[in-house]
């Protein structure tokens, strides 16, 4: 199997009754965590990440719920009860990425903001803000495929290992997305998606 991806751009604010019925879909751990996010609008974007999971698992096992997530000790999410299949997901103010594969897998997707330029300078050694976030998604795509953690990678990236790969992705305009695998081709083509047209699948 090759790398699926899947993003979606989310234009508007969920309705309460879109939030409750998100929620209901999830498993109970993970709806529970979702829940001690005090400010119901920065759900949003971690709820419509499952959504689209739960969408990408259907479409290529066929399966009709998400099963237990479990998280390793640096935090990357995965299923225990079915080792073989990797997924990771990213999400950032008003867009969500999946990605869904046979082995490792780590996704990135950054909205392209303000940056100070002693930051940039500091962190990546750029002098724009879609450089920084280029950067950025680059190591965080990196990392979280390898389950490390970015703050291995805070201070400066190392280079790319023997098997390593990494590929920016085409999402949005205003964002900066990529994936990272080992051992594996070039990703596929990613399924984009409006809020609207995600609500309706």
């Amino acid at each position: 199997m090759s790398i699926e991806l899947w993003a979606a751009r989310l234009e508007r604010p969920l309705t309460e009754r879109e939030t409750a019925a998100m929620l209901r879909l999830l498993p109970e751990a993970r709806r529970e965590r979702l829940l001690r996010i005090k400010q119901p609008e920065k759900r949003r974007e971690p709820l419509c990440a499952y959504l689209i999971l739960r969408h990408a698992l259907w479409e290529q096992y066929r399966w009709r719920e998400l099963p237990e997530i479990r998280l390793s000790s640096f935090g990357k999410p995965y299923f225990p009860e079915h080792p073989d299949v990797h997924f990771n997901l990213s999400h950032t103010a008003g867009a969500v990425l999946v990605g869904l594969s046979d082995r490792p897998v780590g996704v990135d997707i950054e909205h392209i903001r303000p940056v100070s330029q002693r930051t940039m300078r500091r962190l990546a050694d750029v002098g724009t803000e879609r450089a920084f976030f280029q950067s950025w998604v680059r190591r965080e795509a990196r990392t979280k495929r390898s389950g490390t953690g970015v703050g291995t990678m805070l201070d400066a990236e190392t280079p790319l290992q023997p098997g390593e790969q990494f590929y920016f992705l085409d999402t949005f305009p205003g964002y900066v997305a990529g994936v990272s695998t080992k051992g594996g081709g070039p990703p596929g083509p990613v399924w984009k998606y409006a809020l609207d047209e995600m609500m309706e699948r």
